[in-house]
């Protein structure tokens, strides 16, 4: 039966469910849409400096112990009027997603002089290459690349976290940043610096640090690490100097 004799017989089409579905399905779709990019705009979009969600110190806080910074490694002015501290690992996952925010950091506010970054290891005993990896990135720095090994094992988290070779892969690493490579490798195969690494651990564990990433503004512990709230306590504690 065609479709104009249906609907003369019956006065409506023959299957109204079928397009108000698919009015339904679009209209889902849309809702879908809008609560996606709401989400998006939440997560990226980062707090003011006034706001009252911002984590403070406690009132009784005492000042973070800056004679522990000698345990890390430092970056910028040392007379910053603020200092960003982070305990991390370089084989866990969420320490890898901060450390997008932790290179925004010395490009913004490091790198003006605003900010001093200062980096503990802090590697955890259920993560096998942690401590080759942090003995990399102190061994890179023995050629002044400690910097660049950092943020390179951070962006390269996924292909040695698993390996079972890790110092072969840092090795090439160091070659990537035209590093002399058998000088790299003498230090790693020598340990030299686990001594350096093992000081930065109890340094964290005098202050009860237990996760990573731990991040510190001054003396004010961030409750979401990451770069909406990091940057928004600089902002605020740069506004009260």
């Amino acid at each position: 039966m065609g479709e104009a004799k249906r609907r003369k017989q019956t006065g409506a089409p023959s299957s109204p469910r079928k397009s108000g579905n698919r009015g339904l399905i679009i209209g889902i779709a849309v809702v879908v849409a809008i609560a996606v990019v709401a989400g998006l705009s939440f997560l990226t979009s980062g707090p003011e400096p006034t706001s009252d969600a911002l984590p403070v110190a406690a009132p009784d806080a005492q000042p973070f112990p800056a004679q522990l910074d000698q345990y890390g490694v430092s970056v910028g002015d040392d007379n910053a009027p603020v200092v960003v501290r982070e305990f991390a690992d370089y084989q866990c996952p969420a320490c890898g997603r901060f450390s997008e925010a932790s290179q925004r950091l010395k490009r913004e506010y490091v790198e003006s002089g605003k900010v001093r970054f200062v980096y503990f290891d802090l590697p955890l005993q259920q993560h096998d290459n942690a401590m080759p990896a942090a003995l990399a990135a102190r061994c890179a720095g023995d050629q002044d690349a400690y910097w660049q090994m950092h943020d390179k094992l951070f962006d390269s988290q996924t292909e040695w976290s698993g390996s079972n070779d890790p110092v072969a892969t840092f090795t090439r690493y160091a070659g990537d940043l035209s590093l002399n490579e058998r000088r790299f490798q003498n230090c790693m195969e020598s340990e030299l610096h686990r001594e350096d690494v093992e000081q930065s651990r109890q340094a964290a564990t005098q202050l009860r640090v237990l996760g990573t990433p731990t991040v510190y503004v001054d003396n004010i512990k961030l409750t979401r690490p990451g770069w909406g709230q990091l940057s928004a306590v600089v902002e605020r504690e740069l506004a009260s100097q």
